[in-house]
């Protein structure tokens, strides 16, 4: 049975802090819904409705398109471990580029990383749990590198480009907000 909350408890910070994966669904008023899975060190819980998370420089760039024309925003959490549990955090967010004032503080919560493209700022205004009886279990093994590598040569240079060459848009064709 789902339960539906104001505003995170101190569980559901705890439980957040546990998870390896995150999910972050976001869509503009027309196109495709996108849906995309997030690890690392990427997420923090600010204080009771409000989440920042970290974006790394990847093949798309769809939630900063759809939030520049509908803030809203669901991010979701599932235990593949012993306790079953989905969490889901509803709300508005913003994206602020690399470039943008206010970028800096938030930016400061992570590790640094040559890759960090943006940060959104969310305020959760409905917190759901559900169940959770159907994920499977399954165990984390290690975060991948990969990505971190591939920043890492590119450099601030190659990072840039690559942002003007795949970035620019959505899948859809909708402009993202990253500076030129």
């Amino acid at each position: 049975m789902a339960k539906r909350f104001d505003a995170f408890s101190d569980d559901h910070t705890r439980f957040i802090a546990e998870q390896h994966i995150f999910f972050v669904a976001s869509a503009a008023p027309d196109g495709r819904v996108n849906l995309s899975p997030k690890g690392g060190d990427a997420l923090r819980v600010t204080g009771p409705n409000r989440l920042v998370w970290r974006n790394l420089t990847g093949s798309g760039n769809e939630t900063a398109a759809h939030l520049l024309e509908s803030p809203r925003m669901t991010v979701m959490w599932c235990s593949f471990t012993t306790r079953p549990l989905i969490l889901r955090a509803y709300g508005t967010a913003r994206v602020l580029h690399r470039d943008e004032d206010g970028f800096a503080d938030l930016n400061a919560l992570f590790p640094a990383h040559p890759g960090a493209r943006q940060v959104y700022d969310m305020t959760v205004d409905l917190v759901q749990t559900s169940c959770g009886y159907a994920v499977p279990f399954m165990d984390f093994v290690a975060d991948r590198d990969t990505l971190d590598t591939w920043a890492e040569k590119k450099g601030e240079d190659g990072i840039r480009a690559y942002w003007t060459e795949k970035n620019l848009t959505s899948v859809d064709g909708k402009p993202t907000g990253l500076p030129q």
